[in-house]
């Protein structure tokens, strides 16, 4: 098993509106191992951008850590001198709570760590051909220029498979269509040559088609450039393509952390349960789609036991006044509720998830 790269531990993130707080993240643990791919899902608004903000120093102006921390490993004993610095069992590391400057985030964003934003259209300057843009990365984090940049962005154009990347050079990003905009800002990331490389959403706006060449693109990268890579998504099926692990969170927590298998094929939150029976392509034909009933909470107010409780048709009376803690289902599994407590009655998933569980021990056996 690989070592961690990042280890977030209890962090806390608020944000004040209007005079009044929001707990946004309520002290999450997530360990991200060197090399992997870890999806990080849940629906809109459950705290998954919050939280890789943080890794980039872009958390909004009235967004503040009044506890946690987050280690940063990859640059081993290079940065020992900067604020946060530090060593453990897994290495040398930094936290990136204790970042205060922008002249501090400046070496780590875009060269160690990076993201790629939602919209391409948006993060692209349009008064700029798309080879400045990334000759641009190039000089800002490799001192790159001349001659040696143009031939490096036509090699970063090839490796993001941009056809005729001479004539894709100068062009501008009202030129392209929106799966070339999207590689476009793919190859401005990997030009940093960045150790952790964050994928917020990058498929949203594109067709199926389009989504899979996307993936099949990012995960060639991921072996060339040996980036370990972390995928913002509320998309169920880009998930089963992409990661090797899935961290599923839920009102600013994470409630299920497993293998990609483990949380398809035997997830033990109802929440997860919930997400994965909302899947169009499990509905049965006649019958109508299930959808999650109620809201979040409101994270404005302290949340008592657990979050997912009150939208829980099979929530217990002990969910609804203590936070459930992780109960271990494997080495790699492990899930926040009360139902994995050995007091907790016997209760079986719904239909849908019995299902997948019969679909996931005929792969095991005939693979």
């Amino acid at each position: 098993m690989s070592k961690n790269i990042l280890s977030v531990r209890n962090l806390h993130v608020k944000f004040v509106l209007r005079g009044r707080e929001l707990h946004a993240l309520r002290g999450i643990n997530l360990d991200v191992r060197d090399g992997e791919s870890i999806a990080i899902v849940g629906e809109s608004g459950s705290g998954k951008s919050v939280l890789n903000k943080n890794f980039i120093g872009l958390l909004d102006q009235n967004g503040f850590i009044p506890e946690g921390e987050i280690r940063y490993y990859g640059m081993g004993d290079k940065l020992r001198h900067y604020p946060g610095a530090g060593s453990d069992d897994n290495g040398s590391y930094i936290d990136l709570t204790a970042f205060k400057k922008k002249e501090d985030w400046l070496r780590i964003r875009g060269s160690e760590i990076c993201m790629i934003p939602q919209d391409p259209m948006t993060s692209l300057n349009p008064l700029k051909t798309i080879g400045w843009q990334i000759s641009e990365a190039l000089l800002l984090h490799k001192g790159m220029r001349g001659k040696m940049a143009y031939e490096e962005t036509i090699r970063i154009l090839e490796d993001v498979r941009i056809d005729d990347p001479r004539r894709r050079y100068k062009q501008y990003p009202h030129e392209l269509s929106g799966g070339m905009r999207q590689r476009v800002v793919i190859a401005i990331a990997i030009a940093c040559s960045p150790r952790i490389l964050i994928c917020d959403e990058p498929t949203t706006a594109l067709d199926v088609t389009i989504q899979a060449q996307v993936l099949s693109l990012l995960h060639d990268l991921k072996e060339r450039y040996h980036l370990t890579i972390i995928f913002i998504t509320h998309d169920l099926g880009v998930v089963a393509n992409i990661a090797d692990r899935v961290a599923v969170m839920y009102a600013g927590d994470i409630v299920e952390l497993g293998l990609v298998d483990e949380i398809f094929f035997d997830p033990r939150h109802p929440y997860t349960w919930a997400l994965l029976s909302s899947l169009p392509q499990l509905g049965m034909r006649g019958e109508e789609l299930y959808a999650i009933r109620g809201t979040p909470p409101n994270l404005f107010k302290e949340v008592q036991g657990d979050a997912f409780a009150a939208r829980n048709p099979r929530a217990l009376e002990i969910d609804k006044r203590e936070l459930p803690p992780y109960f271990e289902v494997s080495p790699t599994h492990y899930a926040r509720t009360w139902l994995l407590d050995p007091r907790a009655p016997k209760m079986d998933p719904p239909a849908v998830i019995q299902k997948l569980k019969e679909l996931g021990k005929e792969e095991t056996h005939h693979g």
